[in-house]
């Protein structure tokens, strides 16, 4: 992700101390210098170019306007207005999100030209006043948390009950809606209907709200939920004797909703254990048996893919092994018997899934 720019506007002598005390702090702080890439003039080295078309292009390139108003007003050019009275008009002018930090306190004495801008800036937006460099750090610190927290950049919650910052309804597949929708009216009197409208079935399953969508919706029913949640994909395993060992005999990758995730991996387990076919003696239709019940397979793969640290883009290992008759995993605590098998499956997941879906039988 590209660093968001910030622009830092002020009487560069008046204020001298709070800029290279904002520049430091910025570089220095682990959650800024990650977000945040801060602009100041007297940063850029010598150049050909004119100062005010400089500074200009930078607000222009900027993602966020920070201005520093104190008592001084600054060189006026030709036109009457300092550097400072023009950047901030021209932030305005391109819809910059504007943060105003007022030195002093409403007693100050100010040259009357910058009383007349912050008068202006008042009408416009709410500022925030500080007396000391400190302050000034805490206060912008607050303020672009809450940016973070409002583009969907910094979350405080589950995972996948946050919202996806660029994902919309088109990234769903209406199909997949309808299957669940009728899916639970036959089985759980669900009281939505199937031609129900989107966001309000997601709405109604705490996964959406307008045209937002949580992660947890795009893992259900995205149309390709790794273009949003890259570490959401399955790798399954198949290893020679009982031991996690290469060489591996066998190994895929799979992707798609949770769905789609769960059937490839149970396909992929049942592919590689013994079965015994019957005959038509009994029924026109072949019996098949598994050395492992496909019912325990089924759950050991769901837990899998329901576990995991999708934001951290980390592995979770779940491994089936046959002789030891358990389910082993470094996230999953539960302790199944697989049977005799001599073979090991292993998963690879990546997240915490909220489990708000049944899933009775086979997935579609």
């Amino acid at each position: 992700m590209p660093s968001i720019r910030i622009f830092i506007s002020s009487a560069q002598k008046e204020f001298t101390r709070e800029r290279a005390a904002l520049r430091d702090y910025m570089r220095g702080d682990a959650l800024m210098r990650r977000f945040f890439e801060a602009f100041l003039f007297e940063d850029v080295p010598a150049s050909g170019q004119r100062p005010d078309t400089l500074y200009l292009n930078e607000v222009a390139q900027c993602d966020l306007y920070v201005g520093l108003f104190g008592s001084d007003y600054g060189a006026a050019a030709a036109d009457g207005l300092s550097a400072t009275e023009r950047e901030f008009n021209y932030a305005s002018q391109l819809g910059k999100l504007r943060l105003i930090f007022l030195k002093g306190d409403a007693y100050a004495t100010r040259d009357a030209r910058m009383a007349a801008l912050i008068a202006r800036a008042e009408g416009e937006l709410v500022r925030k006043r500080f007396q000391t460099a400190p302050e000034l750090i805490s206060g912008l610190y607050a303020a672009l948390v809450e940016y973070l927290e409002a583009n969907l950049l910094l979350r405080s919650g589950a995972f996948d009950a946050d919202y996806c910052r660029d994902a919309g309804l088109d990234d769903l597949e209406p199909e997949r809606l309808q299957w669940l929708v009728r899916r639970a009216r036959h089985e759980r009197g669900f009281p939505l209907r199937e031609d129900v409208r989107p966001q309000t079935l997601l709405q109604h399953l705490n996964l959406g709200k307008a045209e937002r969508l949580t992660n947890a919706a795009l893992l259900l029913f995205g149309r390709a939920p790794q273009k949003y949640i890259v570490s959401s994909e399955l790798k399954c395993a198949h290893f020679h004797g009982t031991q996690v060992a290469k060489p591996i005999a066998s190994l895929q990758v799979y992707k798609g909703t949770v769905f789609d995730l769960v059937n490839q991996a149970v396909d992929f387990v049942l592919s590689k254990v013994d079965r015994e076919v019957g005959t038509r003696a009994q029924s026109a239709q072949v019996p098949v048996t598994y050395e492992i019940p496909k019912e325990v397979v089924t759950e050991a793969v769901v837990n899998a893919v329901a576990s995991g640290l999708y934001e951290q883009r980390q592995r979770a290992s779940h491994v089936i092994r046959g002789p030891s008759r358990n389910l082993e995993s470094r996230r999953v605590a539960a302790r199944l018997d697989l049977g005799p098998s001599q073979r090991t499956a292993q998963f690879h997941t990546g997240q915490p899934f909220a489990r708000r879906v049944p899933v009775p039988g086979r997935l579609h």
